[in-house]
């Protein structure tokens, strides 16, 4: 899998109606790293999710599942670093916290955030990086 592509050209990126998105360095797992995407959507904007089958699953899949079985979905959070898979119940506290944390800097309920998380696993999300993270990804926000 490619990693660390540069950032495209700004005339390549075009905009999407109804989504913006803003990225930050948060320091999740190693400093000096764009680690931390906030996307915003609009009210009323559609989303959809595919998950896997097996039994054994991360725990911001499982949030995921649950808020979008029954709400409507206004921000996505994305880190890497730590991916928050086999963390048992302190990883699905820490994928509730930082929906919760989202919720409150953009105003909406945490149930209509969906958490993803990529990298390590077995280690125990920094939701703390992720708090101090937002502000610079609501700044970034276009």
């Amino acid at each position: 899998m490619p990693v660390n592509y540069q950032t495209p050209p700004a005339d390549f990126i075009l905009p999407v109606a109804g989504v913006r998105l803003g990225i930050a360095q948060a320091g999740i797992r190693k400093a000096n790293r764009r680690d931390l995407c906030l996307i915003s959507l609009v009210p009323g904007a559609r989303v959809a999710g595919v998950f896997t089958v097996n039994r054994f699953c991360a725990a911001p899949v499982q949030v995921c599942r649950d808020h979008l079985s029954r709400s409507d979905i206004r921000a996505l959070i994305i880190n890497t670093g730590i991916a928050n898979a086999g963390t048992g119940e302190p990883g699905l506290v820490a994928a509730h916290a930082t929906c919760i944390a989202v919720a409150r800097v953009l105003g909406i309920a945490p149930e209509q955030v969906l958490p993803f998380s990529t990298g390590v696993i077995m280690e125990p999300l920094p939701v703390d990086r992720i708090e101090r993270g937002l502000p610079a990804c609501m700044d970034d926000l276009e």
